[in-house]
């Protein structure tokens, strides 16, 4: 697996897929190429379907533009063979030629690949962990008596808490900004954002009603963030940047855990991610929303489950219902935007996160279905998912709204 870094990265939404990868694909392409005045750029798959919505022509352009003039070309109905997210860049020269055709894939995350399965991704991030599946971390755990947080800063060095301290900072600006951060979301559905009224109503609530109610509205306000391009921070993608940092910020307010409990916690939580990226994917063009949100539910149950004293087998628990309850969660976002469902679904999520924790807690932590095996099943789902319900906005949700 790669670092944590790879996982946990700091962009603007609203997309990391369609978004944060495109955009970092044309910045290796204009390295390539900087002497070129004119790029030819086509999108392919679930890329082209909702990019728009998705801003991805604004996301290469951003990168392409100062440089010379660029064609996009929008091929939705053609997917390419490894992975649903496919583009094409090329210099074009004067004659209408194309030059060094080069093809990449957004594999989710903000992560690329060149579309060779043995391969390092095109950025050649190098992997850092020899173990690669739950059963053997927790293996590794019960031998040395050590927990998940502690085989991270094994693998990946004591600096990693200095760039998950930044991942946190980020992460909690991204809350404050959202639940101050009033008006309409951009783009056609005019959608006004709730996190500031649902933080409002919810200090207004007993405690035992309250405490959701701020879940909500942390979740609303990163994920509202995302949507209208704010910095956040990809937990494990854009689209579901929302549900661990409101789990964390309210455990952070609300029960004064220290910063380095919290940099523990977000660090059992990206290894939860990572897991899942390794073994199966992340990105909602390949395997649903069962693999974004689904997955950013399982790191934020796993991440609360070790706040509050969990076991290294109820941490595991707590992380595999997080994900074993959004199995077959469908992409489909309305208009090709990150909104309707996706920001509803990451303040569900959250709570959802919460309670796995308060029922693996309540456990001993042994259970039938483990972790791994959840992520395998979600993997296969994933394949046997049609395209139309995999972020293409053509079924489900985005199909009914034409009605």
């Amino acid at each position: 697996m790669e670092s944590l870094k790879e996982l946990f990265r700091i962009g603007i939404g609203p997309s990391s897929s369609h978004t944060m990868g495109p955009q970092a694909a044309a910045i290796i392409y204009l390295e390539r190429h900087p002497e070129a005045t004119a790029f030819d750029v086509t999108l392919y798959g679930s890329l082209a379907a909702t990019g728009k919505g998705h801003m991805t022509d604004v996301a290469i352009l951003r990168v392409l533009e100062q440089q010379g003039h660029v064609t996009i070309h929008w091929n939705p109905t053609v997917f390419l063979p490894f992975h649903p997210n496919g583009m094409k860049f090329a210099v074009s020269q004067p004659d209408g030629s194309l030059f060094d055709e080069w093809t990449v894939y957004s594999i989710g995350g903000g992560a690329l690949s060149e579309g060779k399965e043995e391969d390092a991704p095109a950025d050649d991030s190098t992997s850092l962990y020899p173990l690669n599946t739950m059963k053997e971390i927790m293996a590794w755990c019960q031998e040395t008596g050590h927990t998940f947080w502690e085989y991270v800063e094994q693998c990946e060095g004591e600096e990693i808490w200095d760039y998950l301290r930044e991942i946190w900072r980020v992460m909690q600006e991204a809350v404050e900004r959202g639940i101050n951060h009033e008006g309409i979301l951009p783009g056609p559905l005019g959608l006004q954002r709730k996190a500031p009224i649902y933080y409002t109503k919810a200090k207004g609530y007993k405690a035992n009603l309250q405490s959701s109610g701020l879940v909500y509205a942390y979740a609303l306000a990163v994920s509202e963030e995302n949507a209208s391009g704010g910095l956040i921070v990809t937990a494990p993608t854009c689209g579901s940047c929302g549900v661990l940092p409101a789990v964390l910020y309210h455990l952070a307010n609300n029960h004064t855990f220290s910063e380095q409990r919290i940099l523990h916690a977000l660090a059992t939580a990206g290894l939860i991610g990572n897991l899942v990226k390794h073994n199966a994917s992340i990105a909602g063009a390949d395997v649903g929303c069962q693999g974004e949100v689904g997955v950013a539910s399982a790191m934020a149950s796993a991440a609360a489950c070790q706040l509050f004293g969990g076991s290294v087998a109820q941490i595991e628990y707590a992380a595999e219902m997080g994900l074993e309850h959004h199995l077959g969660m469908t992409c489909d976002p309305v208009c090709g935007l990150v909104q309707i469902p996706c920001i509803e679904r990451n303040a569900f999520a959250a709570a959802r996160a919460l309670d796995a924790n308060f029922y693996a807690s309540l456990s001993d932590g042994q259970h039938r279905v483990s972790f791994d095996r959840v992520v395998r099943v979600m993997k296969q789902t994933g394949k046997d998912l049609p395209s139309l319900y995999k972020e293409t906005s053509e079924g489900g949700l985005a199909k009914l709204s034409e009605n």
